[in-house]
């Protein structure tokens, strides 16, 4: 995706920026996030930026995806991933949800010359 930085963030994890807005960035290990089981934080999460809520809820709704949210994002237009369930998806479904992601964060002049240049190889 075109005018992609990449910032550190406080831990040195990376964040994933267009225009100086975030639209993935690697979170640290935090209490919202853990394994059921152990109680263990989980340190493989990954914050990615959804249109509006309607698609959040798209994603999260299935018990068995990969994606989750947790109460602390309530209201927030993201989805949690752990890196370790990534395998989980395909490769258009990873593009399409990080297109998506670029996309809601990126400028309108942006989104509008990517998506017209990109018009035939936009995943659906």
């Amino acid at each position: 995706m075109p005018h992609v930085t990449i910032e550190q963030g406080p831990a040195g994890n990376p964040v994933y920026q267009v225009g100086r807005k975030s639209f993935v960035f690697f979170r640290t290990p935090r209490p919202d996030a853990f394994d059921p089981e152990t109680g263990e934080r989980y340190d493989d999460v990954i914050v990615i930026w959804v249109p509006s809520e309607d698609d959040k809820l798209a994603l999260t709704q299935d018990p068995d995806s990969p994606f989750f949210t947790t109460d602390h994002f309530r209201g927030h237009l993201s989805v949690l991933v752990r890196g370790s369930r990534i395998p989980e998806l395909s490769l258009a479904e990873l593009t399409e949800v990080i297109q998506d992601a670029w996309l809601s964060r990126a400028s309108a002049t942006r989104a509008r010359q990517w998506l017209n240049a990109n018009a035939g190889n936009v995943s659906d």
